[in-house]
This record gives structure tokens, C-alpha cells and sequence, in this order.
């Protein structure tokens, strides 16, 4: 998904400047950057994904998955740093030292073309996302979905879309009102959408960065797993961490009935784990501790 969203960033990319210079639009250049960008953002989560695909090793012994939240908060910055501000600041120009836009027709056509792919570009990213959950809305499932590349890509794809509407709409008033300087309204307002774009993805990619917990369905699921093992007298401390897309670390610490020997103790272990990772396959490692009745808080 992230490769063809590049392919097609690229090639739109590429017509865009070809049209920016042609008709000498500002909106339509800011455009160009949008999709220079994008292009960028794509080969960021390319290394991300690529790296954190690494095994464990001794300086990183649970792995490094999360290296693709970091590629992906650096594609938030991207956005925000080049594409928004870039075009805030073409928009400015523009505005202050307006211009007539040639070619109009070229403008619109290259904007068409560019909606279309990215029109198809959105569909599949809004798919494989709905394929995530069948019970929540897209927001609450985007919002909710521990793989940031889905997200980063269907957030482009919206701006991209939002941005092509914004310039058509600047060009075609700048051109049918005869006031040029309309056009560097509409590259600022697409820098705008960057900017908002970027913040929302950055505060997306903080809370996985800074240590999220697993969904709250997976809490409750080893929780019932843990409780239902014979022994289990109750559960003292109890953490879950995302530690990539596809990667959950769960830490528990439990009381067991003082009737189990160690060895009893041992069994009831390698149950509970090989249970928890049978009906999660995300989860990577279980860490489980036995604690003393005393210890166990009546709240966990």
C-alpha cells in the first residue's frame, strides 16, 4: 500500500510542477509540494516498516517495533515543516504580488488526473483500515489502530484530496473573477490543511511513542485468562505495551493459592502464557510473576 501510494505521489508530483511552471500558479505549486512531499512521507514509512522489522538482539532485546512510530512522527514533521510551510509562505507572495494564471485548462486537467489517483489511493486506505474493525466508526478505529502507516497514508490521502478541491476552487475564482491574488489564498489554505494534517499524525504517533497500552478488548481478554486458570486467587499488577503494530508486551504478577507447590506454580505459568499468545497472536513476550496473598490490590 505505502509503495503504490509513492508511485502515484511521484508521477502526480511530477505533472504538477510541469503545470505550476506552465500556468504560474501558486496553488498549483503548493500542490507540487504537497505531493513532493508525500512522496518523501512514503519512503519514510518505507524504512520504518523495513526496520522495525529487525529481530531482537542484545542492545534491543524486545525488538524494534517501535522504530516505525518514530519514522512516522518524523513524517508529521515533514508535513508540517516543508509542506505547510512552504506553501503558507508561496501563498503569502502570491497574495502580496499577484499575477494572471495561464493555461487554465492544463491546471484543471492535471488536478483531475491527480484526484482520481489519489481518489484510489484513499479508497484502498480506507479499506484496509475498515478491515480492522467491523464495530467502530473510521475515526474511533483510526484513532484506536496500533499501525501508524495505515493512518499516515489515508491522513495524506484526505489532505491531498481536501488540498486538489482547494486549489481547483482558488484557481477557477482567481481566473473567473479576474482576481489573481485568490490563488494565493488557496495555497495558503492548503498549507493550512498540511499544518492540521501534521499535528493531528504527531498526536497520534506521541502516545504509541511514549509507551501505549494495548486495546483495552486485549486487557480485558488475558485478564479473563489469567482468572480462570485453577489456582489463580487474583492479580496484584497487570501491564500491557505496544511495542509495534504486531507486537504486545504483557507483564503480570499474580497470587496463587498457597496450596500449589512450585512446580504447581510452574504448570499454571506455561498454561496461562501459552493461552494468552493462542488467542493473541500480537503478543510477543508474558512475563508472569508469582506475588504473596498480601500483596494483591483489591482494585487490579
Amino acid at each position: 500500500m505505502v509503495l503504490a501510494a509513492l508511485v502515484g505521489n511521484g508521477l502526480i508530483a511530477v505533472a504538477k510542477y510541469a503545470a505550476a511552471w506552465l500556468t504560474g500558479s501558486s496553488a498549483m505549486l503548493s500542490e507540487a509540494i504537497h505531493s513532493t512531499v508525500d512522496s518523501g512521507n512514503e519512503i519514510l514509512l518505507m524504512v520504518g516498516l523495513a526496520r522495525a522489522k529487525r529481530p531482537p538482539d542484545d542492545v534491543h532485546p524486545f525488538g524494534y517495533g517501535m522504530e516505525v512510530y518514530f519514522w512516522t512522527f518524523m513524517v508529521a514533521v515533514l508535513i508540517f515543516g516543508v509542506g505547510a510551510g512552504v506553501s503558507i509562505l508561496e501563498g503569502i507572495d502570491k497574495v502580496r504580488h499577484p499575477h494572471p494564471i495561464d493555461h487554465v485548462l492544463v491546471s484543471f486537467a492535471v488536478l483531475g488526473v491527480a484526484f482520481v489517483l489519489d481518489g484510489i489511493s484513499w479508497v484502498i486506505a480506507l479499506r484496509r483500515l475498515q478491515s480492522e474493525s467491523d464495530k467502530h466508526g473510521i475515526l474511533e478505529t483510526a484513532q484506536r489502530s496500533k499501525d501508524p502507516t495505515v493512518f499516515a497514508v489515508l491522513a495524506e490521502d484526505t489532505a491531498a484530496l481536501i488540498g486538489l478541491a482547494i486549489a481547483a476552487l482558488g484557481i477557477g475564482l482567481g481566473v473567473a473573477l479576474d482576481l489573481p491574488a485568490l490563488d494565493g489564498v488557496a495555497s495558503i489554505a492548503i498549507g493550512v490543511v498540511l499544518a492540521a494534517t501534521a499535528i493531528l499524525l504527531a498526536r497520534e504517533c506521541l502516545s504509541l511513542l511514549t509507551g501505549e497500552a494495548a486495546l483495552p478488548e486485549l486487557r480485558r481478554s488475558v485478564r479473563r485468562i489469567a482468572m480462570s486458570e485453577p489456582g489463580v486467587l487474583g492479580i496484584s499488577e497487570f501491564a500491557t505495551l505496544q511495542f509495534g503494530p504486531q507486537s504486545v508486551i504483557v507483564m503480570l504478577s499474580l497470587e496463587f493459592a498457597d496450596s500449589f507447590a512450585a512446580d504447581d506454580v510452574e504448570r499454571a505459568v506455561a498454561a496461562i502464557e501459552g493461552r494468552i499468545k493462542e488467542a493473541h497472536p500480537d503478543v510477543a513476550r508474558v512475563f508472569i510473576e508469582a506475588q504473596a496473598r498480601e500483596k494483591v490490590d483489591g482494585t487490579a
